[in-house]
């Protein structure tokens, strides 16, 4: 076994696919494969399940990975320290909901820890997305919400993947309005008063049940209702077609100006907003300084 077949394992993991591993490593394809394989031969594990529907880690792979990627970390430490070799390249991805707090943890992250060369990721996708994300340890991190409704489903899903899932924080449920929408100044607003404008949701695609929709509330019916997939498009028909969304309250101003704004439902339900991680895989120096910066990100909306 060597260094450079774990870095392959490791960038092979990252991308998905050998062939775009293969690119970005300046090798070829079948030399990418064999390496792995006579890793694999040594080991006498498989790293890699192979289908029609491309390559992902088995679930030895990805405790083989999680001991990989600390070896090749320590590797890179004792070159910059006895060496005065370059740094690597910082590597890091996480997986969210459209979550603005998210997004302004990750700005403080990359001010924080950035080197002068970095590869990172912020991935805001769908609910089945962000969980098949960390359970291929293509995220290291997911972001996303359980309340009574969803959680026995999500919960089944995170224990098969063996993923734990850890809450940030517990909110009651908000209307995002603009700040022209008449019911913008109303101190709580009705599922009733809202029957007239439009709702807008974010849309999961193939995994389109109820059970994974990024808004609660999903279940009932609506005179009017958009489905958009990304945060931009949604905020802007918030203001320009007065519609709303149903979210955690929490919204960053630096992010999103001041012309939405956060309105209490009315609607005895709680939010548990949390991340989710590997079982056996302890967290990375950035990924633990995503979640230190996560907590500052809420503290400070």
């Amino acid at each position: 076994m060597t260094l450079q077949q774990l870095k392959y394992v490791i960038e092979v993991a990252a991308r998905g696919s050998i062939n775009e591993a293969a690119k970005r490593l300046f090798i070829s394809q079948p030399s990418l494969s064999n390496a792995i394989k006579d890793l694999e031969e040594e080991m006498q594990l498989t790293i890699f399940e192979r289908s029609n529907k491309g390559i992902s880690l088995s679930k030895e792979g990805i405790e083989f990975l999680s001991y990989a990627r600390q070896v090749v970390e320590q590797a890179e430490l004792l070159e910059s320290r006895y060496m005065n070799a370059k740094p690597s390249p910082q590597h890091f991805s996480v997986s969210t909901q459209h979550y603005a707090f998210a997004v302004n943890a990750f700005v403080t992250l990359v001010k924080e820890y950035g080197q002068e060369e970095y590869e990172l990721a912020l991935r805001e996708t769908k609910t089945y997305e962000i969980i098949e994300d960390v359970r291929n340890l293509r995220s290291e991190i997911g972001i996303l919400y359980l309340n009574e409704f969803n959680g026995k489903v999500i919960n089944k899903l995170l224990k098969s993947a063996n993923l734990q899932f850890t809450s940030l924080f517990t909110a009651k449920p908000h209307i995002f309005i603009s700040i022209q929408n008449p019911l913008a100044k109303l101190p709580i607003v009705t599922i009733e008063q809202l029957q007239d404008y439009p709702y807008l949701s974010f849309d999961q695609g193939e995994y389109n049940s109820f059970h994974f929709s990024e808004e609660i509330l999903s279940t009932l019916t609506r005179k009017k209702s958009i489905r958009v997939n990304d945060r931009a498009t949604l905020f802007n028909l918030l203001i320009g077609l007065n519609g709303y969304t149903i979210s955690t309250g929490v919204l960053s101003a630096d992010l999103n100006g001041n012309e939405i704004i956060p309105v209490p439902l009315d609607w005895d339900e709680t939010i548990n907003v949390g991340w989710i991680s590997h079982k056996n895989v302890s967290l990375s120096k950035l990924g633990t300084a995503y979640i230190d910066a996560l907590q500052e990100a809420i503290s400070g909306s």
